[in-house]
């Protein structure tokens, strides 16, 4: 029987957070209903990433301030599109998260993804 699994997160940046789900091509969805097994299984959640296939991600606020990722990993359904744990949402989450510090301090930032999957970032400072 498939059920909900919470993975724990550092997000906290929703914006960051929109960054990567689109980096991803996927839909951050505020207020929403995630997609669970069965329909009674289906949940309310804060942010709901919207996947591909038959699941989908909820995100709600801790009382840290951080967002927990909640969904049903069966059948490497959720994996495939965000990854391993999260970890493709986890990379991008944290690209956009340097992104956005460096350029509000001014800097320029180049992307550089090798064939294969490792990303590298360089900042510049503007002078």
């Amino acid at each position: 029987m498939s059920h909900y699994s919470t993975v724990k997160t550092e997000i906290r940046n929703i914006r960051a957070l929109e960054v990567a789900v689109k980096q991803l091509e996927l839909i951050l969805i505020e207020n929403g209903i995630c997609r669970g097994y069965t329909e009674q299984q289906n949940m309310k959640a804060d942010y709901v990433i919207q996947l591909k296939g038959p699941y989908d991600v909820a995100l709600n606020k801790q009382s840290n301030g951080t967002y927990d990722l909640q969904t049903d990993w069966w059948a490497g359904h959720v994996e495939r599109e965000i990854g391993k744990n999260a970890g493709r949402l986890m990379q991008e989450y944290n690209i956009g998260v340097v992104t956005m510090e460096a350029r509000r301090q001014g800097q320029t930032v180049i992307r550089r993804e090798a064939s294969d999957g490792t990303i590298k970032l360089r900042v510049q400072v503007r002078r």
